[in-house]
């Protein structure tokens, strides 16, 4: 895992999660950006995924945990993919508000895999 890209994933999450979340609160429907939103969310997700592969070959191991880790980061990986199709299925407002709750769901789950990964517990 490398902390600089937790962080930028946890922020991008994070001001993902805020924008939906207003969105959904003032009434609007999942569109393209919220949706995109966490398709972005995802893709830095799988990207998280092979460097979490990558990093041990190369001389950066996990410190905690490595079935917790990776417990969390194939669940992690799930969560946008479901709140998307939440909001393609129901196009209410309020899957628009799912959408927010899903990325910080995200941002939180990256910012633990990240405890575990440098062993901050």
């Amino acid at each position: 895992m490398i902390e600089w890209f937790m962080w930028v994933q946890f922020a991008i999450a994070c001001v993902i999660g805020l924008v939906a979340i207003v969105l959904g609160l003032i009434g609007r429907k999942p569109n393209d950006a919220t949706v995109g939103g966490l398709a972005l969310v995802e893709l830095l997700l799988l990207v998280q995924l092979v460097v979490s592969l990558v990093a041990p070959a190369v001389g950066n191991p996990p410190r905690g945990n490595v079935l917790e880790f990776w417990v969390y980061a194939v669940s992690v990986v799930l969560v946008p993919p479901a709140t998307i199709v939440w909001a393609l299925v129901d196009r209410t407002r309020w899957s628009t508000v799912v959408l927010g709750a899903g990325a910080f769901t995200a941002a939180v789950m990256v910012y633990r895999m990240y405890q575990i990964w440098f062993a901050l517990n």
